[in-house]
C-alpha cells in the first residue's frame, strides 16, 4: 500500500530531476563506476607498476566524481562535460580499452547529453498527454 507522503516525494524527486542534466550526469557517473569494476589488477600492484597503472584508477574515478558534479553542479556542466569526454576518450589507452567500451561509450553520451543540456526549456508534453488533449478535441 502506497503511504500518503508518497506521491510528493515523486514530484520532489521529478521537478530536481527536471532543472538539471539528469540523464548525462548519470551515464557519465556509471561510465566511470563500469570502467572501475572492470579492472582486473589490485591497488599494490598499481602501486608497483607506476603511473601508467595508477591513470587506469584515476581516469575512471575522475569520470564518476564529473558525473556526480554535473548532477549536483548543473551550473558548470559545460566544463565537467568537456572534461568527462576527454577523461571517457582517454580511458580507453589506460582502462581495459575503456572498461570493453562500454564504460567508454556511457561516458561520452553522458558527457553529451551534459553539454547539449538547455535550463530554461520548458518541460516536454509527453504522448499519452497529447493523446488526451486530442481526445477532448
Amino acid at each position: 500500500m502506497a503511504e500518503p507522503g508518497r506521491p510528493k516525494t515523486r514530484a520532489a524527486f521529478r521537478d530536481w530531476r527536471g532543472r538539471r542534466p539528469f540523464w548525462g550526469g548519470l551515464l557519465l557517473a556509471l561510465g566511470g563506476a563500469e570502467i572501475l569494476l572492470t579492472e582486473k589488477a589490485s591497488l599494490k600492484v598499481v602501486m608497483h607498476i607506476g603511473m601508467q597503472g595508477l591513470a587506469g584508477y584515476l581516469l575512471p574515478t575522475l569520470m564518476l566524481l564529473l558525473g556526480l558534479l554535473v548532477l549536483f553542479n548543473p551550473a558548470q556542466r559545460l566544463f565537467y562535460s568537456i572534461v568527462g569526454v576527454l577523461v571517457s576518450l582517454g580511458s580507453w589507452l589506460t582502462s581495459n580499452l575503456g572498461g570493453f567500451f562500454i564504460g567508454l561509450l556511457l561516458g561520452v553520451v553522458g558527457s553529451c547529453l551534459a553539454f547539449g543540456w538547455l535550463p530554461d526549456q520548458e518541460a516536454r508534453v509527453s504522448r499519452r498527454q497529447r493523446r488526451r488533449e486530442r481526445a477532448r478535441a
